[in-house]
């Protein structure tokens, strides 16, 4: 009962949180005169992984490295599939240029340079480093670019939250922070708590309930951008998250472990590369007509789903698994493949046009 509770709680920390940090970062993009996408892959992006970083830190200094990796692994395919799933089949969501040219393609680079990482077995102190420079640079990149842009026209709410001192809408973005972090932290030890009773393994806690819990403060920011109308935020939290997660959390966890982070052959054969693959598939769907539609948006969770009934299967070795493997490989693969390249298709004809 205490462990529900706790749940519970940790889950409405989450829902109160992400309202606060919300409205703080759109007024404060609007107030600095930088772009709301900007705030959203910077602000509210580092600061819903925060959890991540959080608690892939305490598993690697904890000896968990099956958490520690799995948690930013998992997380990244859980931002994609789960989290713009859900808010497209809610809002359908619109794509800035700016992701299309640049974002989403840093992010395919970053995974497959990962990936590439991983390769001798970890990711070690050397590599970390060069994760965490790379997280100067884009950022700095991105604050740069951003003031060199001229400020979206503020909303009229936004204008009226101008004449607030400035401090007001900094602490609805620190408050906010914070209340998703302890929230966060609430529910995936609550949550860890519960799958121990199952005797779930760690690699397996790593990739569903750690990654699904750390991001619960990206899933609520996002459904909450998307029906306030904050889309640039919405978008650009998830894919701001996942760069952040490979770049800093990642980056610091590596740098910071004694031994680095060890990466399972499991890992290595199966969801290093599937988040690899859900990037790459992330350009494709935001590309056609710059917007995440609905019928996508179940395409994308219909694939989040798929991939946790393998985890789930493999981790209790059921007869299902070969039948079930064989119908994703051969059938559901190849038509996704083919539907998404029907798509871009003609859209590249299009744009080749104007």
């Amino acid at each position: 009962m205490v462990t529900l509770l706790l749940l519970a709680l940790g889950l409405g920390l989450l829902i109160v949180g992400a309202e606060g940090l919300v409205q703080g970062a759109s007024r404060l993009a609007a107030r600095l005169g930088i772009p709301p996408l900007v705030i959203g892959l910077t602000v509210v992006a580092f600061g819903t992984s925060a959890p991540e970083l959080v608690v892939s830190l305490k598993a690697a200094l904890d000896g968990q490295a099956g958490i520690a990796m799995g948690n930013v692994v998992g997380s990244n395919i859980f931002n994609v599939l789960f989290i713009l799933g859900v808010s497209a089949l809610i809002v359908p969501l619109a794509v800035a240029q700016q992701l299309i040219r640049l974002d989403i393609p840093l992010m395919i680079v970053l995974s497959l340079v990962v990936l590439v990482m991983t390769l001798d077995g970890s990711v070690g102190r050397l590599d970390g480093g060069l994760l965490v420079l790379g997280l100067v640079v884009y950022t700095v990149f991105l604050l740069w670019q951003g003031k060199r842009q001229a400020a979206s026209d503020a909303p009229a709410a936004d204008r009226e939250a101008l004449t607030r001192p400035g401090w007001h809408d900094a602490l609805y973005v620190i408050g906010g922070l914070a209340m998703l972090v302890a929230g966060s932290r609430l529910f995936v030890d609550s949550a860890v708590t519960m799958a121990g009773w199952f005797g779930v393994s760690d690699q397996v806690i790593g990739l569903t309930l750690v990654a699904a819990g750390t991001s619960l403060p990206e899933v609520v920011t996002s459904i909450i951008a998307a029906l306030r109308g904050q889309r640039d935020i919405a978008v650009g939290n998830v894919v701001g998250s996942n760069i952040f997660n490979l770049l800093g959390v990642l980056g610091i966890t590596a740098l910071i472990a004694p031994a680095g982070i060890a990466v399972t052959q499991a890992m290595l054969s199966l969801d290093l590369p599937v988040m690899v693959a859900v990037a790459i598939a992330c350009l494709p769907i935001c590309f056609t007509a710059s917007a995440i539609n609905r019928w996508e948006g179940a395409v994308l969770l219909g694939y989040y789903v798929t991939y946790t009934a393998y985890l789930v299967l493999a981790a209790t070795h059921h007869d299902a698994l070969a039948g079930f493997s064989a119908l994703m490989l051969y059938f559901v693969l190849p038509i996704t493949a083919l539907t998404l390249a029907v798509l871009v298709v003609p859209e590249l004809r299009r744009r080749a046009n104007e």
